[in-house]
């Protein structure tokens, strides 16, 4: 408690009531119960809401998007829970900055309050900075809340992550975003000058985070008196939000997961959105040609043996034309594969076959399948017994070509799809011509 004219330590300056505070800021959740979009975990039902009911808080990563809330529920989890808050940034703090948290919450900690450490874009620090919480969050001097928007699988130590709990924001829907307006409009008295059609563009546009879309609401709100804008007018009005996607994180591999995943699935329609989403974000046009094309021999192979000259050949047009004219080609390789038939049977027979070879180390090929270009070599045995098969009546002489002592493997096992139904067909015929020539032989 502050004593008689002495400021609190968290207050602001003489003046800071009097300053303006942006629209997010004066609208930022009072309550737990305030927060729109994370219903799944602070509901009394949810994970959060049950520990904040019994009043034991656990360590935790909170792991979402860019405006969906996870400061303000950290500030509002330690305000529940009586724990004194005490925020960093892993961007602008260091070793110096973590000892002088750990010293104070010790000392807090023997006067009886506890401190919720909460320390945004954790995954910015080092592995030795992570590892240097451990302690701390173990003999509970202070219980941590990281936010990050990077998958902590990947970012944060595993040390860490076993003392942590991983919970799991959403981007805030519509419906999030819905009430963030009409707060927005209570606030500032009056609606927001756009007609139906804006508003759910306005929405769009915000793409799940609350802040920007408050943001955009303050822009709106600033215009000048005059009629409901409408989505053109609106799109001149405000900057529109540029695509949330990072070519070297996460967002990257999730999206090229879902083109590949909607091909295999010949959702054509599905694939084409997640491959416009992918340009829209700034993807390198080359690495979807690249990841289309192997898609094109892992899961088409001969089912469809042009899907590879396609490819090839989209590839090479966009190379010829560059973008924007080229990424039509692009459009149209995911549109061939998407509607290909789908086998990846050459593919598991590569990978078998690799096994084998791995297993049976340096077996000999068998001596009639071999080159005798010397005396010595025919002397030996090289090529003796070889069967020419175009010598044979219907080109096909049976012999067996795996190495002596091995015995014969089906790698390759096409599906009753597309060309490899055909495929299928002259396998089968070989097979029996191959137990005809061993029973007579």
């Amino acid at each position: 408690m502050a004593k008689r004219g002495e400021r609190p330590a968290d207050a602001g300056g003489l003046f800071d009531a009097q300053a303006p505070r942006p629209l997010a800021d004066r609208l930022r959740p009072r309550t737990l119960a305030e927060v729109v979009g994370q219903d799944h975990l602070l509901n009394p039902e949810g994970p959060v809401g049950r520990m904040v009911a019994a009043r034991r808080l656990a360590s935790m990563i909170l792991w979402g998007p860019p405006g969906c809330g996870k400061t303000t529920i950290a500030r509002l989890l330690a305000q529940a829970t009586d724990l004194h808050f005490e925020p960093l940034s892993a961007v602008f703090s260091g070793v110096a900055d973590l000892r002088r948290v750990f010293e104070a919450a010790r000392a807090r900690r023997a006067g009886g309050q506890g401190t919720l450490l909460f320390i945004d874009e954790i995954h910015r620090f080092n592995r030795a900075q992570q590892d240097g919480f451990l302690p701390y969050v173990e003999d509970g001097t202070v219980t941590l809340v990281g936010a990050t928007t990077e998958n902590p699988s990947f970012e944060l130590n595993a040390a860490l992550l076993s003392r942590a709990q991983v919970f799991v924001l959403k981007r805030l829907d519509d419906a999030a975003l819905e009430k963030l307006l009409a707060r927005a409009e209570a606030e500032t008295g009056r609606p927001l000058p756009v007609d139906a059609d804006a508003r759910s563009a306005l929405k769009a546009m915000a793409d799940g985070d609350g802040r920007f879309c408050l943001n955009l609401c303050e822009e709106l709100f600033a215009l000048p008196p005059g009629p409901p804008l409408d989505n053109t007018a609106l799109t001149a009005a405000v900057q529109r939000r540029a695509p949330l996607y990072d070519k070297a994180q996460e967002g990257h591999y999730n999206l090229i997961s879902a083109l590949h995943k909607s091909l295999r699935g010949s959702d054509t329609d599905a694939a084409l959105y997640w491959f416009a989403r992918m340009l829209a974000g700034g993807e390198d046009p080359r690495y979807i040609a690249r990841r289309l094309t192997r898609f094109a021999v892992e899961d088409i192979g001969m089912a469809d043996p042009s899907a590879l000259t396609q490819a090839i050949a989209a590839w090479e047009t966009y190379e010829r034309l560059g973008s924007p004219e080229g990424e039509l080609a692009l459009a149209q390789l995911v549109v061939y594969l998407g509607t290909a038939p789908k086998s990846n049977a050459a593919y598991v027979a590569y990978k078998a076959a690799v096994g084998a070879a791995k297993e049976t180390g340096s077996l000999m090929p068998p001596m009639h399948i071999l080159n005798a270009p010397t005396r010595l070599m025919k002397d030996l045995g090289y090529g003796k017994g070889y069967a020419y098969d175009h010598d044979a009546e219907d080109g096909f002489s049976g012999q067996n070509y795996f190495p002596d002592g091995m015995a014969r493997r089906d790698f390759y096992r096409p599906v009753e799809r597309g060309f490899e139904r055909e495929i299928r067909k002259r396998l089968d015929y070989w097979a029996k011509l191959r137990d005809r020539r061993s029973e007579e032989g």
